[in-house]
């Protein structure tokens, strides 16, 4: 998971990325190849592997906030792509880098398997921690995991899997929390009724065109499959965790989510300034349900310092506003000021 800078630098770095891939892909495999390349090509496929392996890696540092071990990986990933790519008979004199490059690769990619491995053999107590508690799993699943395991981008994907997994198929004899801490955000709106036609909508399309490619392309057509499933899973999980996760208010905690794509928790007193019938900033944080037309916030919250908020696949935000609509403002106004 990568977070892009949020700078114009950025945005040419992004494109200057894909004209670097884009011409080496060109040189290599279009007509015009045999003529290009000189027959003394080393100079030529040092210019490349120079392309792939660092200028590139060096262009997504310039559009993403990358970790070294990120930089490294995709370091040795531009040389197995050169490998892929450059004909063997250019690339034959820098065989020991593309080798070099896959054992670093085999390396990386056995200390992410360990890491899934230790995730699973602690996940008893992960279990325990999370019963133990009253929160939803929504929010207390990473917690409770990070605790006992460091954060890694592939064990935010796993646990976010681990989400879907289980209000996909195990919540639906739960029922939503209503009582004096909870306000939803979904009753008056249509979100419940949008996911379910998205879910009709790929049903049909699965039906129609999964039988079509599958006399072009059978492998097109069980990739397409395998695809559709996930998304028809997908929104059954956003509906029940929609439907079960309310605005909670309690113990000077407030608990704030819309499905499994952005959650927030922050303390009352973090809170700067409430703002009623105001509309966000730039960049705020929005938790407003879907509907048939786009809704307008009910209120903006500011806060006195940024507050960390987890999207999709475990990504984290800084935030320093939230914008959000309830279907009891007057509830709202009143956990709030509490």
């Amino acid at each position: 998971m990568f977070v892009m800078r949020q700078t114009n630098f950025a945005k040419w770095a992004l494109l200057l990325l894909a004209l670097v891939l884009t011409s080496n892909f060109l040189l290599y495999r279009s007509p015009l190849s045999t003529i290009i390349i000189p027959e003394e090509a080393i100079w030529v496929v040092s210019g490349s592997l120079l392309d792939l392996a660092l200028v590139a890696p060096l262009l997504l540092l310039a559009s993403y906030r990358l970790s070294t071990k990120q930089f490294i990986g995709f370091v040795a990933g531009g040389l197995i792509l050169a490998r892929l790519l450059i004909p063997s008979s250019y690339i034959e004199p820098f065989s020991g880098l593309v080798y070099a490059a896959l054992g670093l690769e085999a390396i990386a990619i056995a200390a992410e398997a360990a890491l899934i491995f230790l995730l699973f053999y602690h996940f008893p107590k992960i279990l325990r921690t999370i019963k133990s508690q009253a929160e939803s799993p929504l929010f207390s699943l990473f917690p409770a995991t990070f605790a006992v395991v460091k954060p890694n981008p592939l064990v935010s994907i796993v646990l976010s899997e681990a989400l879907m997994v289980y209000y996909a198929f195990f919540t639906w004899k739960k029922q939503a929390p209503e009582n004096l801490h909870t306000v939803s955000l979904h009753k008056n709106t249509s979100a419940i009724a949008f996911n379910i036609m998205l879910i009709h909508a790929i049903v049909i399309e699965t039906i129609g065109i999964h039988w079509f490619l599958h006399e072009k392309s059978a492998v097109l057509s069980i990739i397409l499959l395998v695809l559709n499933i996930y998304s028809v899973f997908y929104f059954l999980a956003e509906i029940q965790a929609i439907r079960l996760n309310p605005l909670t208010v309690k113990d000077g905690s407030v608990h704030l989510s819309l499905g499994l794509s952005k959650r927030i928790t922050f303390r009352l007193d973090s809170i700067e300034s409430i703002r009623w019938g105001e509309k966000p900033e730039k960049g705020s944080l929005e938790f407003i349900a879907n509907d048939i037309e786009t809704g307008e916030p009910q209120l903006v919250i500011d806060f006195k310092k940024p507050q960390k908020a987890t999207l999709f696949y475990g990504r984290t935000k800084e935030v320093s506003q939230i914008a959000l609509k309830v279907d009891n403002p007057e509830k709202l106004k009143n956990l709030l000021n509490q």
